[in-house]
């Protein structure tokens, strides 16, 4: 970014520029911490840790979260939280989960 203003420089152009390396970075921090929780739920399924539920609420309300402020779409905030939900339920049950139903051929 010029430090200078150069005449065909537009101001709102830089200051948009300036706002969007910010969102930036605070997106891919939210997205990172997401991605943190839901490991750390998703291992401690694994590890039949009983506090589990609570590593799980807590990646919701960060999933939740970026989904409000916009960090990420309220679409792909859903898909995350069901995915999350059936990772962990797989991890807890283990073996004893249905396998997923093939599409019948027509």
């Amino acid at each position: 970014m010029a430090q200078q203003k150069k005449s065909q420089r537009h101001r709102s152009g830089l200051k948009a520029h300036r706002q969007s390396v910010k969102h930036n970075l605070r997106n891919r921090a939210i997205k990172k911490a997401i991605r943190l929780a839901a490991k750390a739920g998703v291992d401690a399924a694994q590890s039949k840790d009983p506090k589990h539920t609570e590593s799980l609420s807590k990646a919701y309300s960060l999933i939740d979260k970026a989904a409000k402020t916009g960090a990420i779409h309220w679409k792909s905030a859903a898909r995350k939280k069901a995915r999350l939900a059936h990772r962990m339920a797989k991890e807890l049950v283990g073996a004893a989960a249905p396998a997923p139903k093939a599409a019948a051929a027509k």
